[in-house]
């Protein structure tokens, strides 16, 4: 568990990773607010660097519900995700978002990550089948 004095990262689960797919392992983290222990979102951190990892998938994934948005939450979940990334001999964390998300691209930059380009989902990958067709590619230089 990791806090910042306002929020709390909890590891609620470590998955392995999946050869098959080209997955690398990863830690899902429950976001809650220290003055209420109350959750308020996930966070995923994606251990190890695969080609599609960081041109579509990216490193951390994240997600504030609906009420608690507005509050740079994500923004501080990140942060707080450095120092374990950092710990797992990673030094660049990248981040994918669809090109309309402006909130996650907000995100991006309220944490420092620079945004590299935009990129077309190849039409074999999984998010192109759920509907998608372009990621954002933030870098983020952590160390």
């Amino acid at each position: 568990m990791v806090s910042d004095g306002e929020i709390t990262l909890e590891l609620v689960t470590t998955v392995p990773g999946n050869p098959a797919k080209n997955w690398v392992p990863a830690q899902h983290y429950q976001i809650q607010k220290v003055s209420s222990q109350e959750p308020i979102g996930q966070i995923d951190l994606r251990l190890g660097y695969t080609l599609d990892l960081v041109r579509y998938g990216g490193h951390i994934g994240y997600r504030i519900e609906k009420p608690f948005r507005g509050h740079h939450y994500a923004a501080k979940a990140c942060l707080l995700l450095k120092p374990i990334a950092e710990q797992q001999g990673m030094d660049v964390l990248w981040i994918t978002c669809n090109p309309d998300n402006w909130a996650s691209r907000k995100t991006c930059e309220y944490i420092g990550a620079k945004f590299i380009e935009i990129v077309d989902l190849p039409q074999d990958s999984e998010m192109y089948e759920q509907g998608e067709r372009q990621k954002c590619r933030y870098r983020w230089i952590i160390y």
